[in-house]
């Protein structure tokens, strides 16, 4: 185990190391994010940074840690990663449509469901009881992975955001892999703490402010591997298991689940960008950009807390934890007006309810 933690050291140190000539190499294929009115960037700044987790991440896994991965697996998941990592290079050099971006998300999807074989098979839910996917696996596999995928390529909008949720949400999965899952899929928790160790080298380059942005190709490429962790957990899935996960990258995901609501309220396209985000939001507040970016990670570390009881609680206690969690975020959602101002269906209930107890006392 010593010499696993010294090589997740290196790893980290390779990807500090070779981001400087990532971003040369990105003035010089011309992946320049210039300001405009969706970006918070004030200067053209470099992008693709994706790139330098990448080759860190890999270079981990096929040289360093070699000898923990099972190599049908492992090169099967690295097919799917180039697949991955071309679509954002191409994204972050030329702006590729949606679309486009979404045909190779779900090609990738394929590989990792068809050649690496790792799928949801079966679930097992209180009451209901086990009962086999069949051929929903496919579907269910692949919106998964395309979800988790956007979930985390939506919430990269400022310096160091989408880099240091995704290392508490990576590093929780890493222990959630190494303490709840059957030891002898040890090599999950060693492949997710590489990752970490790429994000965390890369980290004080992305840190506002930022001499190189993720990209398309770093926000594609770790959303993607999160989903493909997160799948590890989930080929047999229970109500515990489906929820951690889901708890773990509680950020993205309600980001995502609220812009897309947003954007139906509003009776406008899905797909269409807007500057409405949780970290929008929270600057159009007052807070700085570091200021969110800080409040924005303590939300992740809160969610990351709460999976790690879910192993740890009965099933009645986990659905009482659950309500919690729902009601709690959708009082700070509501209160920083996420949806809108005028759209806070809980806090106006409350305030109703507490002029009723008023009116009475």
């Amino acid at each position: 185990m010593f010499s696993v933690i010294v090589k997740l050291f290196l790893t980290m140190i390779l990807s500090a190391a070779i981001t400087p000539f990532v971003v040369k190499l990105a003035y010089i294929l011309g992946a320049v994010d210039k300001p405009n009115a969706r970006r918070v960037n004030i200067k053209p700044m470099p992008t693709m940074g994706g790139l330098a987790i990448f080759i860190a991440f890999n270079f981990s896994t096929f040289a360093l840690l070699r000898e923990q991965f099972p190599t049908h697996e492992l090169f099967s998941v690295f097919l799917a990663e180039c697949i991955i990592i071309l679509t954002g290079i191409i994204d972050d050099i030329r702006e590729l449509s949606p679309k486009a971006k979404l045909a190779g998300i779900f090609a990738a999807a394929l590989v990792i469901y068809f050649l690496a074989g790792i799928r949801m098979n079966e679930v097992t839910l209180p009451i209901v009881g086990t009962f086999y996917l069949g051929w929903w696996s496919l579907p269910i596999t692949i919106i998964w992975i395309i979800a988790i995928t956007n979930a985390v390529n939506l919430i990269d909008g400022l310096d160091g955001l989408a880099t240091g949720v995704s290392i508490i949400a990576l590093f929780t999965m890493g222990v959630m892999a190494y303490f709840f899952l059957n030891f002898t899929n040890v090599y999950v928790a060693i492949w997710i703490f590489a990752m970490v160790s790429a994000l965390i080298g890369f980290l004080p380059h992305n840190f506002h402010p930022a001499s190189i942005f993720l990209g398309d190709t770093g926000s594609l490429f770790i959303g993607f591997m999160m989903a493909v962790f997160s799948l590890k957990g989930l080929k047999n899935v229970t109500f515990i298991t489906l929820l951690m996960p889901v708890v773990i990258m509680g950020v993205p995901i309600t980001d995502t689940v609220y812009a897309i609501l947003r954007r139906l309220l509003n009776k406008k396209p899905i797909m269409q960008a807007d500057k409405h985000h949780l970290h929008h939001r929270l600057m159009q507040l007052g807070l700085s950009h570091r200021q969110t970016v800080l409040v924005i990670y303590g939300l992740s570390l809160v969610f990351a807390f709460i999976s790690l009881l879910y192993p740890l609680s009965t099933l009645w206690g986990s659905v009482l934890l659950t309500i919690g969690v729902l009601i709690g975020l959708e009082l700070f959602i509501e209160s920083i007006g996420l949806l809108g101002d005028d759209r806070q269906p809980l806090l106006k209930a409350i305030q109703r309810l507490v002029k009723r107890l008023e009116k009475k006392n």
